[in-house]
């Protein structure tokens, strides 16, 4: 386990952050660089212990500032990912990547076959290597990797056509001019940074559409509280108006009964005065 790297406070040389070169022999393969770069990144940003980086100057010699080497891609595991690093010092750091990703092509392929090959094996001892050449200029296959075994680089054979990384527990594979990750355990493809922009804004979206759904929702459900709050007002005044009108209703039906009675009760006194005065009429005739 290597250990937090400690910087010297006077450095024995200054060594340069850059050597001068172009980050890309082209728009594609600085692309290419880039989406493989963030995409570990991306993958291992929880693990403090993992350094992802690329074109960035790895000094392997202490004190000679021409010793070094600039992998396109490379992980190390084991030494911390903060701070940000002007430069990669060896002997600082403690160890050596365990995977390098170069993106070759004609004019870097001696360097990436022959010189960056030895290095890798012979000096820094890096235990996966692997090449990607996007254009397909001459690499056959246009995606290689070797890992290190008994102090030489053997090829990696592949599965389901894809090349394994045992160190990052993920798969390389060639998808038109990309080179992409595939994660064996999840089956699908780690998204590379326009990709995961991409579906961040789906989110986005997505989230937005359901927020003004539930709006449009709640307004819907304001609107029909307030109608059935008007409706039961409503009710109330009709249940209230047939409350009075039924009262209403038995006055005058006692009014009417009392005036029935009242009506009768005169009928029946001017019956028997009726028939009084009869009784009368025939006892003055007799």
């Amino acid at each position: 386990m290597a250990t937090t790297p400690r910087p010297s406070a006077q450095r024995e040389i200054d060594y340069p952050t850059s050597d001068g070169r172009p980050m890309g022999e082209t728009d594609l393969h600085r692309q290419d660089m880039m989406d493989v770069i963030a995409t570990l990144q991306a993958r291992f940003a929880a693990d403090p212990m993992a350094y992802v980086s690329g074109n960035l100057l790895l000094y392997y010699e202490r004190g000679n500032k021409r010793r070094h080497v600039s992998p396109d891609a490379f992980v190390v595991f084991g030494v911390p990912k903060l701070p940000p690093r002007d430069y990669y010092l060896l002997w600082e750091e403690g160890k050596s990547p365990d995977v390098v990703i170069e993106i070759t092509s004609k004019t870097t392929r001696r360097e990436d076959q022959n010189t960056k090959r030895a290095l890798y094996r012979d000096v820094l001892k890096v235990p996966e290597y692997f090449q990607f050449d996007p254009t397909e200029d001459y690499l056959k296959p246009s995606l290689q990797g070797h890992r290190l075994v008994d102090g030489e680089y053997v090829p990696i054979a592949p599965v389901a056509g894809r090349l394994p990384s045992r160190a990052l527990g993920l798969h390389l594979e060639r998808d038109g001019t990309q080179l992409r990750l595939f994660d064996p355990v999840a089956g699908r493809r780690l998204p590379t940074p326009q990709e995961h922009a991409a579906a961040a804004e789906r989110a986005a979206l997505e989230a937005e559409r359901t927020a003004a759904a539930a709006e449009r929702a709640a307004a819907e459900a304001e609107r029909a509280a307030e109608e059935a709050e008007r409706a039961a007002a409503d009710a109330e005044r009709a249940a209230a108006e047939a409350e009075r009108a039924a009262v209403e209703s038995e006055k005058l039906r006692r009014v009417a009964e009392l005036r029935a009675a009242a009506t009768e009760s005169e009928n029946e006194r001017l019956r028997r005065e009726i028939e009084e005065l009869k009784k009368r009429l025939q006892a003055g005739e007799s």
